[in-house]
């Protein structure tokens, strides 16, 4: 990666073993496309102390060679699958690695014509 990989943390403090995780999801995420230009991942932490939400959010920002950004900000409201901040960031980079092979098979031109005709013919046993 050309730009270190920068992950910031909102509303709570840095964690070791979610650092570890995302650095091994970067790491997948250049082996798929070879190489990022930059990387930011931010963890929303939910706040303990209004209990507003205690869901976790993660956003992640990819910039790929030949001007491509990726952007993931989803977050759900009603999952409590994204109290567990493992799911949240497993989730984030399952959506990155998605939209990253869709730009890629877009940039060698394989993109999907749901229009396209089948031309079929059936084998008739003769008889």
């Amino acid at each position: 990666m050309e730009t270190a990989l920068r992950i910031s943390y909102q509303g709570g403090t840095a964690s070791e073993a979610l650092n570890s995780l995302i650095n091994d999801h970067v790491e997948t995420l250049e082996k798929l496309h070879g190489r990022l230009t930059s990387c930011q991942v931010i963890v929303q932490v939910p706040d303990r102390h209004h209990r507003t939400s205690n869901l976790y959010s993660v956003n992640i920002h990819i910039a790929l060679p030949g001007n491509i950004d990726v952007n993931i900000d989803h977050m759900s409201h009603d999952d409590e699958r994204f109290a567990d901040p493992t799911f949240a960031v497993n989730d984030a980079f399952r959506r990155a690695k998605r939209q990253i092979k869709e730009r890629a098979r877009k940039q060698r031109g394989e993109v999907k014509n749901l229009h396209e005709r089948v031309e079929r013919t059936l084998d008739r046993a003769e008889g």
